[in-house]
């Protein structure tokens, strides 16, 4: 199916995106008038400026082989696998540590937000603050004997 403006912005904001190679995509608000305002952030973080700027200007339809070469689709497969592509992703989102999932969102837009002097400081920081938690020390020990950690269903 097509996914058109705000649409389109919800995919940019997802942090994993499995489309079906038959999906297509557009930024059509100037069509109407409007402009995508809200969506920008989450659309020039995965496809760049100069690139938003073309497809928010030209409202062009692009498919999901260019959607995925752009980045702002991390998978594409057939419609038959699109359940099978999303469990698999869902698998491995399930094997990472609960916290640690949202600490790792968050160390990204840390990284991006610091200036390159402050990055060494911040990553220390963050790795020297997780590595003491309960879910660390859960993972860690997992794996040093070979088990799955207890937060896996």
């Amino acid at each position: 199916g097509a996914a058109r403006g705000g649409g389109v912005g919800l995919v940019a904001a997802a942090d994993v995106v499995v489309a079906s190679n038959a999906a297509t995509f557009a930024f059509t608000e100037v069509r109407l008038g409007i402009i995508p305002a809200m969506i920008s952030p989450f659309v020039i973080a995965r496809l760049g400026a100069a690139r938003a700027r073309r497809l928010f200007l030209t409202a062009e339809t692009f498919d999901a082989e260019q959607a995925q070469a752009w980045g702002l689709v991390d998978y594409t497969v057939p419609e038959e696998a699109l359940g099978r592509k999303v469990a698999a992703v869902c698998q491995d989102l399930m094997r990472g540590g609960p916290n640690a999932l949202g600490e790792a969102k968050r160390l990204v837009r840390s990284v991006v937000a610091a200036s390159p002097t402050e990055v060494g400081a911040l990553t220390a920081e963050w790795i020297a603050r997780l590595r003491a938690t309960d879910e660390a020390l859960e993972g860690m020990g997992a794996f040093l004997e070979k088990r799955t950690p207890r937060w896996v269903p």
